[in-house]
């Protein structure tokens, strides 16, 4: 009311002023006529436009208000199975947050777009102990509304509430876990793996050391299962890409102490004598995922060699140090949020959140079914800061992804490498390619 009272004093203050000058006697055909009646056409003119703006403006904001979106919660969970680690080093013992970080990363960057479309992502985090069993902690997550779960968790553990999850309409993204069992003898069809697997791993090494010219291998494994998987796959890559394992030695766990002050000595005595004594070789490969010896190994074999595998030069999905194609963007970005540098499980389920995020905003839905038809489609990639973008393996659900060769300072090569061609794609010469599985998805 007040704008149209501003308004009508506008309008006729030039007619009441000319009145005024008429009756007491003013010119007519003088200046005040000259000057008052182009103004008052102005003022008339200029009424009308502010007429018709507002009206539209009240127009558009009701328009707006009555089609204005609700917004879309897409609630994903993280299923981790959490205990304090030992290694070696002390710079080795993984960060409380490991992979946590990344997903939080990735939720922040999809809701910095699903903003302008509506979207609101969460994430549901429960922790659980190597082992145990997760069958309670998965119903109180679907109970929750989780129908996108993260899992970073042991292959027991995962296959135990695989059937479960997909009675339930839940898609699950293994994150953490590079059993190969995972992606062959018992795959599932609502399994999304962005961890690669221990035969891709294996392969990335294999291909930089033949790459190399270093194709006689000395293999030192450790007595744990997960050693022994890491040496079976190390085995395989050797007999695929053309190299020789010269001597296999076995190094067993007797529970000594780690990390002792008497330790450094001991090794510097014990790594030598355990390396004497081979035959010609090039490189010595480490298969120590359990952290008993492997760290001990560089610049203490009788013989000086490079150590690759698990020490050394090791094969991983991420590098702290990567920086090619955009990977300082990601670094900085998970360095201001979290305070460290970005480790291969942070870039996982950082993959696995951003792919959710895209999914839902191509597939313009939030329901499970419409999500994974659309990863599931040949229109599906995601782009993750390593030069290309990445598809899954529609014979198993396996990310494929180019696998960074690197040092603790810096990424040394990433592999495939130049001259291994496949007839689809070269991220298929690392791990199990469709001839070669063993996967009949259930």
């Amino acid at each position: 009311m007040r704008l149209w009272s501003v308004c009508l004093k506008t309008l006729w203050a030039p007619l009441f002023l000319t009145h005024r000058h008429y009756l007491n006697g003013g010119s007519m055909n003088g200046l005040v006529m000259k000057s008052t009646v182009p103004n008052t056409l102005t003022f008339l003119f200029g009424f009308f436009l502010l007429f018709v703006n507002v009206s539209e403006l009240s127009a558009q904001q009701s328009t707006t208000n009555q089609t204005a979106k609700p917004i879309v919660d897409i609630r994903i969970g993280y299923l981790r199975a959490y205990e304090p680690q030992l290694a070696l080093s002390v710079l080795d013992i993984p960060p409380r947050d490991e992979g946590v970080a990344g997903a939080n990363v990735a939720i922040n960057d999809n809701n910095t777009t699903g903003k302008f479309l509506g979207q609101q992502f969460t994430l549901d985090i429960t922790e659980t102990k190597f082992n145990a069993d997760l069958t309670s902690a998965f119903k109180e997550m679907v109970a929750r509304g989780d129908r996108f779960i993260l899992t970073d968790v042991s292959a027991k553990q995962l296959l135990a509430i695989a059937d479960l999850a997909k009675d339930a309409g839940v898609l699950l993204f293994n994150v953490g876990s590079t059993d190969d069992i995972l992606r062959e003898e018992e795959c599932r069809s609502n399994i999304f793996h962005t961890a690669p697997t221990r035969s891709m791993l294996a392969d990335g090494l294999a291909q930089y050391l033949v790459w190399k010219q270093w194709r006689k291998w000395v293999l030192l494994y450790g007595s744990h299962d997960n050693d022994k998987l890491y040496a079976d796959a190390i085995r395989r890559a050797a007999t695929r890409f053309g190299a020789t394992i010269v001597e296999e030695r076995l190094y067993e766990d007797n529970g000594t102490a780690r990390r002792t002050d008497s330790g450094v000595v001991l090794v510097q005595q014990q790594m030598p004598v355990f390396t004497q004594n081979l035959p010609e070789h090039d490189v010595v490969i480490v298969a120590d995922e359990s952290e008993v010896f492997g760290s001990y190994v560089p610049y203490r074999t009788w013989t000086p060699r490079p150590v690759a595998g698990t020490a050394g030069l090791v094969a991983s999905s991420w590098h702290p140090a990567s920086e090619q194609w955009g990977g300082v963007q990601i670094q900085n970005r998970f360095a201001k949020t979290t305070g460290r540098r970005m480790l291969s499980k942070d870039m996982q389920a950082w993959t696995a959140v951003r792919i959710l995020g895209e999914a839902v905003t191509r597939a313009k839905s939030a329901e499970t079914k419409q999500v994974e038809d659309y990863i599931k489609s040949d229109e599906f990639s995601i782009a993750a800061f390593k030069g290309q973008k990445l598809s899954f393996r529609n014979w198993n659900w396996q990310l494929r992804q180019p696998i960074l060769i690197g040092d603790g300072h810096s990424v040394v090569s990433t592999s495939p490498q130049t001259g291994f061609l496949h007839q689809f794609s070269e991220l298929d010469t690392l791990g199990v390619d469709r001839p070669e599985t063993k996967c009949k998805l259930k």
